[in-house]
């Protein structure tokens, strides 16, 4: 039964559908399959808060009893109290605190936290590259860590306190009402002041909570960002630079902290002075009330019990709405950051495998939203096992029509089209397992140099890992790898980015992970440029063998690759110009052929760009 109530949360439930953007929607979303968890920890933190009621209405009936009874005898007059007291006190009230912070600390506790970040994160990764293109990868992080946490906090404590303090209230009312109604009216009264004071008050805390939480992330993001450039930091000697940007950021920070500490001291001596009210009210008026024979001793002391708690509880109470609004506000901040809509879906029935090679772009206009067209009119067919070179000065639109064939952006204008559909009908799933990419600028993860390679193909043996370094020219230098707790070879940390690689090792296992991907289209991103000439010529054999009987797309600027391709595209101002072979472009005379030559170093267009 134990084990059954533990497992009642699935931490990584996938969710249903996308985030809402409000707060309570949203929190029905990233929560929905703990709902019953959250019911049975609410509906055992009630018995915890009926229990402390139940004990101060003891008190007062032993009071009342001893009173009404006088000294003599100890078990005839008091053996139901006794019995009673000791099946309560040593028996139900343990049991209902035990599973009370069961329910806490292991049914909710461990639990909902990964529920939550799982679902934030796997809709994050979900954006298009847009999205972290404008923003810093560290500040999604911390949004994403944080909305999860402060939405867990939000969970723990309105089932931990909030529930209990409700349970406590709505008990203390019903015990004072059966003394005189002149008591309940005092205790109303007092819980209507509180009540106003936290409705005025915590608000502005969530408010000046989300502008703390803001500031926060900006200064993570600062220096998130400034790690991650370190070398250039270093190479321009900018130290002082990026410190006094931190240094900024940390002082927009330290303004909100002030902001909400000021009103965060007013919070705190508000409820110190609501809470002093309590037991001093509630207790002169039950002594009054016993002076004037409407009220017993049992009940000065049950009033006294009760009132005395809930104060000490209003300072948590209080401090709980204050913790919990601050969290509310950090939710807020992080579905501002984190849920907008998706700017690039799946259709309903998008296909989830492409049934062919071919690669069309249909009449594509493209200019990233704005108003500089970075491809105009572009159409081009290749067919199923053609190999085909796009070159052209920067900004002609190369990488820009290879990042559309990925869907890494929306086409704005016209249609891709791959095997015949619609890359759009294709699941981006589909799509993009259909195609292997080796890009110029290799992106490595802070992982083992076998992990980075079998990331092209998860389920492949150590062996096909190793066949594919072998043929991208990386098994060697692979093997003299060593990290900074000894790790070697293989299972060797490459380092954030691959940073304790060389440009060249980078491309070289970059090119391992295509090989081992084995996808019938090759796109090719300038994928030797960082090669030294002996190096390339070590590679030339397994490009080859790779390319064959597969579509590749290939930006180049070596003349060495573009000499294997098929048909060469020459784009200018994000449109074709030319096309044909290598030599045909030459013999015509046009941009090619300067581009030829003003070759230099083994490099096309260099001198035009």
């Amino acid at each position: 039964m134990i084990r059954r109530i533990l497992n009642m949360i699935d931490p990584f439930a996938p969710a249903e559908g996308p985030p809402p953007q409000g707060a309570w929607p949203f929190a029905r979303w990233a929560l929905k399959g703990a709902e019953k968890a959250i019911l049975l920890t609410i509906f055992i933190t009630i018995f915890t808060g009926v229990s402390e009621v139940i004990s101060a209405r003891f008190a007062g009936w032993v009071v009342d009893q001893a009173a009404a009874q006088g000294p003599g005898a100890f078990w005839g007059p008091y053996a139901a109290l006794i019995l009673f007291g000791l099946a309560f006190f040593l028996l139900i009230r343990p049991l209902v605190y035990i599973f009370d912070a069961a329910t806490g600390s292991i049914l909710l506790g461990p639990n909902l936290f990964p529920l939550i970040l799982s679902r934030v994160n796997r809709y994050t990764l979900g954006h298009a590259l847009a999205f972290f293109d404008n923003d810093f990868a560290g500040r999604i992080s911390q949004k994403a860590n944080q909305t999860a946490r402060a939405l867990s906090d939000v969970v723990n404590e309105v089932t931990d306190v909030l529930v209990y303090a409700a349970a406590m209230f709505i008990g203390t009312f019903i015990l004072l009402a059966g003394i005189d109604p002149k008591l309940l009216a005092i205790f109303a009264l007092w819980s209507v002041l509180y009540i106003t004071f936290l409705w005025q008050v915590i608000p502005r805390v969530q408010a000046r909570a989300q502008a703390r939480a803001g500031a926060r992330t900006v200064v993570s993001g600062q220096i998130v960002d400034t790690l991650t450039n370190i070398a250039t930091v270093k190479l321009f000697a900018h130290d002082d630079r990026e410190d006094d940007a931190t240094r900024r950021t940390l002082a927009d920070f330290r303004e909100r902290s002030l902001e909400f500490g000021l009103i965060a001291g007013i919070f705190r001596v508000g409820l110190m002075t609501l809470g002093g009210m309590l037991p001093l009210s509630a207790i002169l008026a039950s002594l009054y009330l016993y002076s004037v024979g409407s009220a017993s001793v049992g009940d000065i002391t049950m009033t006294a019990m009760l009132t005395t708690r809930l104060s000490m509880l209003t300072n948590r109470l209080g401090r709980t709405a204050m913790s919990i609004s601050t969290n509310i506000g950090e939710v807020q901040d992080g579905i501002a950051t984190l849920t907008p809509p998706h700017a690039i879906l799946d259709r309903p029935d998008a296909l989830d495998q492409a049934r062919g090679a071919s690669v069309d772009f249909d009449q594509i206009g493209f200019a990233y939203g704005g108003d500089q067209a970075a491809l105009t009119r572009f159409d081009l067919h290749i067919a199923a096992g053609e190999k085909v070179a796009l070159v052209g000065a920067s900004g002609a639109g190369k990488t820009t029509a290879v990042s559309l064939l990925l869907r890494l952006y929306e086409v704005e204008q016209g249609r891709i089209r791959l095997g015949g559909d619609d890359i759009r009908d294709l699941t981006q799933g589909a799509l993009r397992r259909a195609i292997s990419v080796v890009r110029q600028e290799a992106a490595m993860f802070n992982r083992s140099a076998m992990e980075n390679i079998r990331y092209g193909r998860p389920d492949a043996t150590d062996e096909e890992v190793y066949e594919a370094a072998r043929r991208a020219s990386a098994h060697d230098f692979i093997l003299a790898l060593k990290d900074h707790k000894g790790r070697q070879g293989y299972d060797a940390r490459l380092g954030e980015r691959g940073v304790k690689l060389s440009g060249g090792q980078r491309q070289r296992i970059a090119l391992a992970r295509a090989i081992l991907k084995d996808a019938p289209v090759l796109v090719l991103d300038e994928a030797t440029s960082a090669l030294d000439s002996e190096v390339e010529a070590e590679i030339q054999g397994a490009l080859t063998t790779v390319m064959q009987g597969k579509t590749v797309v290939a930006i180049a600027h070596r003349l060495s690759t573009i000499a294997q391709m098929d048909r060469i595209i020459v784009l200018d101002a994000g449109r074709i110009v030319e096309q044909g072979t290598h030599e045909a472009l030459l013999a015509k005379g046009g941009l090619y052929a300067r581009y030829w030559d003003r070759q230099s170093g083994g490099f096309l267009g260099e001198a035009a760009e």
